[in-house]
């Protein structure tokens, strides 16, 4: 998580310009007034980008390969031998 600067409400004023390009990059920060936090400057989130049934394949060639057998092992090993007796209490 990263940390939100804060910012005056004099900064703001006199930095607009400069703040409102930082929160477009994806910068946040916390508005203060006489030293007390009063709001959050955020961006906006981004839209999803859609990604074609080509691109996903193509994406998905260059994904290095599954161990299936590794794979099972560890859920196997994670997960509890049976499902517990609600009555064995």
């Amino acid at each position: 998580m990263s940390v939100q600067p804060d910012i005056t409400q004099q900064d703001l004023r006199h930095r607009s310009r400069e703040i409102v390009d930082a929160v477009a990059e994806g910068q946040s920060f916390t508005l203060t007034r006489d030293g007390h936090p009063v709001g959050r400057l955020l961006p906006l989130r981004q839209p999803r980008r859609f990604v074609s049934r080509r691109g996903f394949a193509a994406g998905s060639r260059a994904a290095p390969a599954v161990d299936l057998d590794a794979f099972r092992a560890d859920q196997d090993a994670m997960a509890d031998p049976g499902p517990d007796d609600p009555y064995a209490r």
